[in-house]
């Protein structure tokens, strides 16, 4: 019965994302159209829902070619190596809260910890082996800079995700995401404010110099607009993904979005409230107790895909950063903010335990 239900789970962890990945191209593509005033797709299939199969099937028949100055053992190692690390912190995060199935919870992550966010965070940390694998293996000069940018861009920024994740745990006095969920459910706690507004306390309330560190941080770690300097069209052709093609750079284009999900889903537990309902959806948990994972899901699904719309919303709204533009704001301004919001927020806490 365990295995079979860790099976399940790892079978949903996997199926969910790979399976809502067309639909987020199909958005991002209409989006762009409907931000650019012009159509998107709208050939392949009613409304263009077609276009990303038409896309699969593309990438999957088209001729895959061997370069001869690749390093071919490290070359098709690298996309599968970027994919794993995409999906594999995918095994931490809760889509809902625990299961009650004939009085015995079950929880509907595939692997639990009370590090939950300590162990994703390790895992997103090796993303950048296969981009720098990538580079390297294909022995070209714009893919090694390609891949140097990307691993340069993904360690400054994730010193100030971490601050701002440190800040977090001290708040909720626990790195066990469950528990910081379970904390976000409460009201807000801040005199003549929590009593007329009614505001929850979620992180971004609680941290909102943290939050916004974060919401920063996880477009320059996902590698999008407008941090894409890794794959700078106009100054290094395609980047580290240069000499891919076929099914292998599909891969590569599968793991930045299975990214784009895992940091989204990470934002929404960690400020956004998790998977606590929503006005409205707790009336409905009300009326059908059994359905509250449910429920449950579709607040946090909500959550997820308004984040994915604001990637999209950001990458056709903002040009790309400079390099040194990009490497000033994450070591010059993202990490004072998060070491100053770090300290003041031990400092808060100390005084208030003290008093």
């Amino acid at each position: 019965m365990n295995i079979l239900l860790v099976l399940l789970k790892t079978a949903l962890v996997i199926g969910i994302p790979l399976g809502i990945i067309p639909l987020i191209l199909h958005v991002e593509r209409r989006g762009a159209g409907f931000i650019q005033r012009r159509l998107g797709p709208n050939r392949v299939g009613p409304f263009g829902l077609l276009q990303p199969l038409a896309d699969v099937f593309k990438f999957l028949f088209k001729e895959d070619v061997l370069p001869s100055h690749v390093r071919p053992v490290y070359y098709y190692l690298a996309p599968m190596i970027s994919l794993l690390f995409a999906i594999l912190p995918l095994a931490g995060i809760p889509l809902c809260g625990k299961i009650d199935i004939d009085g015995t919870l079950f929880r509907p992550e595939v692997f639990h910890s009370d590090l939950g966010i300590l162990f994703i965070f390790a895992l997103t940390a090796l993303g950048p082996y296969g981009i720098l694998l990538a580079g390297w293996s294909s022995n070209n000069k714009f893919t090694v800079l390609g891949a140097i940018r990307a691993c340069a861009q993904m360690i400054s920024y994730e010193l100030a995700m971490t601050l701002t994740v440190i800040s977090l745990i001290l708040v909720y006095g626990s790195s066990d995401i469950h528990a910081m969920i379970a904390s976000q459910g409460q009201l807000l706690q801040i005199p003549f404010i929590s009593s007329f507004l009614g505001l929850p306390a979620w992180g971004i309330f609680l941290q909102p110099i943290g939050a916004l560190v974060f919401l920063v941080g996880i477009f320059a770690e996902s590698n999008r607009l407008p941090f894409d300097l890794a794959e700078g069209e106009s100054e290094i052709v395609a980047g580290y993904h240069l000499e891919y093609s076929s099914i292998k750079f599909a891969i590569f284009f599968m793991a930045e979005y299975v990214h784009v999900i895992v940091l989204s889903a990470l934002y929404t537990h960690l400020f956004l409230g998790g998977y606590n309902l929503l006005p409205g959806a707790d009336f409905l948990a009300e009326q059908w107790p059994l359905l509250t994972p449910f429920f449950e899901f579709v607040c946090f699904f909500s959550k997820v895909a308004f984040l994915i719309w604001l990637f999209v919303w950001v990458r056709w709204s903002l040009p790309r950063f400079r390099y040194d533009q990009l490497m000033d704001l994450g070591w010059k301004r993202l990490l004072p903010l998060a070491l100053g919001n770090l300290i003041v927020t031990t400092a808060i806490l100390f005084w208030k335990h003290s008093s």
